[in-house]
C-alpha cells in the first residue's frame, strides 16, 4: 500500500479499524464506498470491479470476443450471523442481479459477493457457508451468468469461512500475510516458454 493511495479522496477511511485494514487489501481493485445501500440493506463497505476482455486479431484496433465482467462485493459488521441472514442476502443478491445485469451478448459474468463481519462463526453458519454454491445462466448462458457468494469472518477469533468461490475471502485473512515471492529466473523462463 502507497501512502498516496490511501491519501486520495477517492479511498474513503473507516472507523471500523478491521474494515478499514481489509479496504487496503481491496483498494488497488476495487472502486470502494463508504454507508452503501442497496435495496433498502446497509452496508459499511462497497466495492466494485470490473474487467473487460478481447481479442486482437494482428492489431488492437480488429478485436474480437469483446466480453465484460464485474464483482459487487458487500461488507458489513453485524452483532451476530444467522443462516436467515445468509438467506436473506442470498435474495438480495437475485434482486440486485434482475436490477443491475444488462443482458447482451458481451455480458460474461457478474458475482455478488456478501461477507458479513462478527464476534464469532455459529456452526450452521459454517456448514451453511461451506457448502454454499450459486450460478445462475442468463438466457442458457447466451447472455452469460451471475454467481452470488459468501463469507463470514469472525476476525477476533482469526477465523473464517467462504463458499467455495469467493476469491476474495484473502482480503479477509488480515491473520494471514498475503505471500507475493519473488520468482527465480528459471521460472520465470519456463513460463515463457509455456506461452
Amino acid at each position: 500500500m502507497t501512502t498516496d493511495a490511501r491519501q486520495s479522496p477517492d479511498v474513503p477511511d473507516w472507523e471500523d479499524e478491521y474494515v478499514d485494514r481489509v479496504s487496503d487489501r481491496l483498494l488497488h481493485n476495487y472502486d470502494l464506498e463508504k454507508d452503501a445501500r442497496a435495496d433498502g440493506e446497509r452496508f459499511d463497505l462497497y466495492g466494485e470491479m470490473r474487467m473487460r476482455s478481447e481479442k486482437h486479431f494482428l492489431h488492437p484496433a480488429l478485436s474480437y470476443a469483446q466480453h465484460h465482467s464485474t464483482e459487487h462485493l458487500f461488507v458489513r459488521r453485524q452483532d451476530g450471523v444467522t443462516v436467515a441472514d445468509l438467506e436473506s442476502l442470498v435474495d438480495l443478491g437475485h434482486e440486485l442481479a434482475d436490477e443491475w445485469i444488462e443482458l447482451d451478448d458481451e455480458h460474461f459474468s457478474t458475482e455478488f459477493i456478501f461477507a458479513l463481519v462478527a464476534a464469532e462463526i455459529p456452526e450452521d453458519v459454517r456448514a451453511f457457508v461451506a457448502g454454499y454454491e450459486d450460478r445462475t445462466l442468463l438466457k442458457y448462458g447466451f447472455n452469460g451468468h451471475y454467481e452470488i457468494h459468501l463469507v463470514v469472518v469472525a476476525p477476533e477469533a482469526e477465523s473464517l469461512v467462504s463458499s467455495p468461490k469467493a476469491h476474495v475471502e484473502q482480503a479477509f485473512r488480515l491473520w494471514d500475510v498475503i505471500e507475493d515471492p519473488d520468482p527465480s529466473w528459471w521460472e520465470l523462463f519456463t513460463r515463457r516458454m509455456q506461452l
